[in-house]
């Protein structure tokens, strides 16, 4: 399988390397950033009462004063998906103050 010359594509193409089967639904994990911790409260409320199959962790980044929001949801993840699921939490996340910082799978 080919993947487009992006860094989701990469990302797709290095996992596909490694062995991982990218034909069946895995969890995979959307990372996003907020300078304050009240943003990313709101973003985690608006997710567990507007998106209940969707999973999220709040918790303190490794950059001082700076909050992550894991949100993860079980997904094939073709390239397609992992867009349109990188867009749809972009507007959510900006809506908090917010903003991406990519994905991953979970092993």
């Amino acid at each position: 399988m080919t993947f487009p010359n992006d860094e989701t594509g990469q990302v797709l193409a290095e996992m596909q390397q490694a062995g991982i089967d990218l034909a069946i639904e895995h969890s995979v994990v959307f990372f996003h950033l907020f300078e304050q911790k009240e943003q990313a409260q709101a973003m985690v409320k608006y997710l567990s009462e507007n998106h209940p199959e969707i999973t999220s962790s709040l918790h303190p980044d490794e950059t001082p004063n700076v909050w992550d929001v894991d949100c993860t949801i079980k997904m094939i993840p073709t390239y397609d998906a992992i867009i349109a699921q990188e867009e749809a939490f972009e507007k959510i996340a900006s809506q908090h103050s917010g903003y991406n910082d990519g994905w991953g799978i979970e092993a």
